[in-house]
């Protein structure tokens, strides 16, 4: 199945910023500045203390492999196999994404593996992040 056949998100007002930043190969997060934690997924809020006062800020696009399936079963613009990870990002927050670059097998991730952010163009308008190995990484 091509890129064209996977579903595109619906940007929302709260959210719109992490899209515009993914469309310009940014993966843009939030961050209290009550609590200075770093945040995912988008919200005008802080989901640790409540507070409003948040801001956007460039994530550096490097993380780890804290969990992941092998999806065998086809799903909607995806041949199976395909890999749905959890991805602990260096900044804290942790978000799901697809595992590009490597091969569908056990075999071939390890847990707190390194991955780096990729960002697969899916419209003029939507851009997703991806995540790969890093390259050169000697496990």
């Amino acid at each position: 199945m091509s890129l064209a056949d996977r579903p595109l998100p619906k940007p929302m007002p709260e959210t719109r910023h992490y899209w515009e930043g993914a469309r310009e190969g940014r993966l843009v997060l939030q961050s209290c500045q009550a609590c200075t934690t770093a945040y995912f997924p988008p919200r005008p809020f802080c989901p640790h203390c409540g507070s409003r006062e948040v801001k956007t800020f460039d994530a550096s696009g490097r993380g780890r492999l804290y969990s992941f399936i092998i999806n065998h079963l086809p799903a909607p613009g995806y041949d199976g196999p395909f890999i749905v990870a959890a991805v602990e990002l260096e900044e804290g927050p942790r978000m799901m994404a697809n595992i590009v670059d490597c091969p569908a097998d056990p075999a071939a991730l390890t847990i707190d593996m390194p991955l780096e952010v990729t960002f697969e163009r899916r419209s003029d308008e939507i851009t997703v992040p991806q995540f790969r190995p890093v390259r050169g990484d000697a496990r």
